[in-house]
């Protein structure tokens, strides 16, 4: 696994860089050797944010972790991936009929007064994908939404949670 470090607002001193590295050495044995990880450190006021993105065939794991310590951030994000990937590795597998990991893993025992503006512009491929799917890649980014191409419609879906616990679809007419 090839591992990406890169620092927002902090710099990335090599102790650091190292100890990312040895905490992500853990998540490597899950993933084929051509896996690219970015990690991306950042410090906003007192919060320590690490945030983990990993792309592999056919989804991304993203796990972020806001704490008062930047080690302890490292630490959380890393376990939390952990989990992500123990607790659905057997719908990873399914869903993408191939091997996504290499090894087996173990069963779990400030405001602006003109008003809101556009501070982040994300851009994404969009794959056709069943809705068992979406809501699989929706968890394992930890997000509330997600918007996808049904392989059934052949249109842009949006899977959301809502506030119940439960989830919604919007589907275009």
């Amino acid at each position: 696994m090839r591992i990406s470090i890169t620092g927002k607002n902090i710099e990335v001193s090599d102790y650091l860089k190292e100890l990312a590295l040895k905490k992500m050495a853990k998540l490597e044995r899950y993933f084929p050797a051509d896996t690219v990880a970015q990690v991306t450190m950042a410090v906003e006021k007192n919060r320590h944010i690490v945030e983990v993105t990993i792309p592999y065939s056919g989804g991304i794991i993203r796990g972020e972790e806001v704490t008062g310590d930047m080690y302890a951030s490292i630490d959380n994000v890393i376990a939390k991936l952990e989990r992500q990937i123990i607790r659905h590795r057997t719908k990873l597998e399914k869903n993408l009929k191939a091997e996504a990991f290499n090894e087996p893993v173990p069963e779990l025992s400030e405001e602006e007064e003109e008003g809101p503006r556009v501070v982040k512009v994300k851009r994404f491929s969009i794959k056709p994908m069943s809705e068992e799917e979406a809501i699989l890649q929706m968890e394992l980014l930890g997000h509330s939404f997600f918007v996808f191409t049904n392989a059934e419609t052949e249109d842009i879906n949006v899977l959301y949670k809502r506030k119940d616990g439960n989830l919604g679809l919007i589907e275009p007419e």
